[in-house]
């Protein structure tokens, strides 16, 4: 269920580092507790962020939620079709439900925080 090309934190965000660069969203569990996603609000390109620090919120028609990032960064793009289309994240949560994109440090020692997918599966079906 959870892609294993992913990292993710016990927050329930992903990322998917590609080089000095990660994808960051939120996971399918996240996602189904929240409900039907109505607005994805992310920061702007060139905010700089430490990790665990709150970089968006997605509002459902249940709740408000903050969006964390697990490792520190600068954003380096957002996924602008969510501003129109903010169901992607219920749509397809770990592809193009994706929220920003972050230069991180490929040897953050954040990274080694994270749970693989298999990891991640177990801790969500015991959350």
């Amino acid at each position: 269920m959870y892609p294993a090309d992913c990292l993710y934190s016990k927050e329930h965000e992903w990322i998917r580092v590609e080089g000095d660069t990660c994808a960051l969203g939120i996971t399918a569990f996240a996602q189904d507790e929240l409900g039907e996603i109505v607005f994805v609000e992310t920061p702007d390109v060139g905010d700089s962020f430490e990790a665990h620090d709150e970089i968006g919120t997605v509002e459902s028609v249940k709740a408000v939620a903050e969006i964390y990032t697990p490792v520190g960064g600068e954003i380096v793009e957002v996924n602008e079709a969510l501003a129109d289309s903010p169901e992607l994240v219920n749509e397809d949560p770990h592809g193009d439900g994706w929220m920003v994109r972050l230069r991180i440090d490929p040897e953050s020692p954040e990274l080694g925080e994270l749970m693989d997918a298999e990891a991640y599966e177990a801790f969500a079906g015991g959350d």
